[in-house]
């Protein structure tokens, strides 16, 4: 095998640019603002009801997001093994795509002043889903077009690009909330963003579609219901990484710091909105400057990884992230959180890029890419449900949000003490050999 042509690696990448708009603009930025904006009422406060539930409105967004990790890795293990044996990820990607892309667009009618919180969330998992579940099959294509030495490189370029093209998308909508264009109510150029996001990532998708090439189907016939096959095949992939200690542990790490990583990233808006007064306007700039570094940071932990090893630049990333965790705790002034938003946006760049091909190094080498990738999606979504979970019932709890980022550090540390377990059983199959 060989490393895939530079018009098919840049077909890949070109879905990071396409869906990652979603993941900035709607998940960290303008929804949990809007959200949590429009179903404030001088009677009811931040309170909110939902199918006749009374909920904290931030928390009612850390639960509906945690809902839709949880229905994506349901149906990951359905969907990738129904995508290996029969060699359609593009088609499965494109369904996705379409989910994601149309829910964002239906968005577009949430709006107040008396909002039907019910459609809100519904389209947001929605949107969610399309998002995780595309995500399933846009990773399982990276085994198939590159090398293992080059795949740090790859998935790296891959971040890069969704990071500036959700930089760009960032910038029209922050450009459309500051000047309102064609007098335009204060809610719509928001909505307008959100049907912007829909369009951006239905559109541009369709390059990574032209040139990703057919991926090849494993088996040719089920021998049961697909229903039951996918499990069965993450049951296998299960068995797999138990015999492999180092993969083993580094999974178990991903599992906990992913519990804190993605939900410092979703929760930095509300936190910044709710516990320090920030307006809308420096938030969104907030965003856009984590996006920017954390193009700087993929690359950067990249090439560290290529002179240290992957897993020693992860145990630093995570340290970081504890440290990044204590100063948010005790963040007190908008210039506090100016600058732990570079520090957030650095480490944030390289964990993520930095995680999906130190798993695509450490998997064996198979034809069956996705439903090993599905297993690490199920790993990472049902870690991120926990964390939002876990972020949003502290927050019920207590009535602050700065008590469940101080929690968040003990998923930190118990990932970081896996990290270095997979690190020194790492040294010691080297040594053996």
């Amino acid at each position: 095998m060989q490393t895939a042509s530079k018009k098919v690696i840049n077909g890949w990448a070109m879905y990071d640019w396409a869906n990652s708009v979603y993941n900035l603009v709607i998940t960290t930025t303008f929804f949990p603002i809007y959200f949590t904006t429009i179903t404030r009422s001088d009677a009811n406060g931040d309170n909110v009801t939902f199918f006749g539930k009374s909920f904290v409105n931030s928390a009612l967004y850390d639960y509906s997001m945690a809902a839709a990790f949880i229905l994506a890795a349901l149906l990951s293990p359905i969907l990738s093994s129904i995508a290996d044996t029969r060699g359609n990820k593009k088609r499965y990607l494109m369904l996705f795509t379409w989910l994601g892309g149309l829910s964002c667009c239906a968005l577009f009618n949430f709006k107040g002043p008396d909002p039907n919180v019910e459609y809100g969330a519904i389209f947001f998992i929605l949107a969610t889903l399309g998002y995780c579940g595309g995500l399933v099959f846009y990773n399982s294509y990276l085994p198939e077009i590159a090398v293992v030495e080059d795949r740090d490189r790859i998935s790296a370029k891959g971040f890069a690009m969704g990071y500036i093209g959700s930089v760009i998308l960032q910038l029209i909508g922050f450009a459309l909330v500051v000047v309102k264009p064609f007098g335009m109510a204060d809610d719509m150029p928001v909505r307008l963003t959100f049907l912007l996001v829909g369009l951006w990532w239905i559109g541009f998708a369709q390059i990574t579609f032209l040139r990703l090439p057919k991926s090849r189907a494993t088996i040719q016939e089920h021998s049961s219901s697909v229903l039951t096959e996918g499990f069965r095949e993450i049951r296998k992939v299960y068995a797999q990484v138990k015999n492999m200690p180092v993969l083993k542990r580094f999974l178990r790490g991903f599992f906990f710091y992913s519990m804190g990583v993605q939900t410092v990233m979703m929760a930095a808006t509300i936190f910044g909105s709710q516990e320090l007064g920030l307006p809308s306007d420096k938030l969104i700039i907030s965003v856009v400057a984590i996006q920017i570094v954390a193009v700087l940071g993929a690359w950067g932990m990249a090439r560290l990884s290529g002179k240290f090893g992957n897993l020693p630049v992860l145990m630093i990333v995570i340290i970081l992230w504890i440290a990044i965790c204590l100063a948010g705790y005790r963040m007190q002034t908008a210039t506090d959180f100016y600058m732990l938003a570079v520090a957030v946006g650095l480490v944030m760049g390289g964990v993520q890029s930095l995680s999906r091909s130190t798993y695509a190094k450490l998997m064996p080498e198979t034809e069956d890419t996705a439903s090993f990738f599905s297993y690490y999606d199920v790993v990472e979504k049902l870690s991120i449900a926990i964390g939002l979970i876990t972020f949003g019932y502290i927050h019920e709890m207590t009535g602050s949000m700065r008590n469940s980022v101080l929690a968040l550090i003990v998923f930190f540390l118990i990932g970081l003490l896996w990290l270095y377990a997979a690190l020194q059983k790492q040294k010691r199959l080297a040594a053996g050999n």
